[in-house]
């Protein structure tokens, strides 16, 4: 089934979303708790949907986080009012679909505490910055950013990728 609504494009933390009710969230896929796979289109564009995780709120609904890739071709920005079209990915692959980068895995293997705490992080956690490591293209980004998840994964505070790390996770 896909839903349809009009919704407005937010931003928290730097980061654009669009907010999905209890209600219409209920509509996509009943007592979903965890981060739930989903097909998108904003303004009947892609041809073929996107596939993205909305992310739990705590409250039964969900922030629909739109990566860099969507507003550009939607021609729609922050502030926007746009029509959603939401399905359940029902195809949806578990765990890691990025292979980590030799660089990545090669400061893991220098620190035993990052290497660790990278094992237990949730399967979603570690595509998600598998995914986002896989965007990176110069040297310099993936310096930065290399420098920030050693970090935070040796079990310092932090702040990456849009979130508040302790402990490693």
């Amino acid at each position: 089934m896909v839903l349809e609504f009009s919704a407005t494009i937010n931003i928290r933390e730097g980061n654009p979303y669009i907010l999905v009710s209890k209600t219409r969230a209920i509509k996509i896929k009943s007592d979903w708790r965890k981060p739930m796979p989903v097909m998108i289109r904003l303004n009947g564009s892609p041809k073929e949907p996107w596939h993205i995780n909305m992310m739990p709120v705590g409250d039964g609904s969900f922030y629909l986080y739109l990566h860099s890739d969507i507003p550009g071709p939607t021609n729609t920005k922050v502030g926007d009012k746009v029509m959603v079209s939401i399905e359940f990915d029902s195809g949806y692959k578990n765990g890691p679909q990025h292979e980590m980068s030799e660089w990545f895995g090669a400061a893991l293997a220098k620190n035993s505490a990052a290497q660790a705490n990278w094992q237990n992080l949730s399967p979603s956690r570690q595509k998600e910055v598998l995914r986002y490591f896989s965007w990176l293209k110069s040297d310099d980004a993936k310096q930065r950013n290399l420098e920030r998840v050693m970090h935070v994964l040796s079990g310092k505070a932090g702040h990456f990728m849009g979130r508040d790390w302790r402990d490693g996770k």
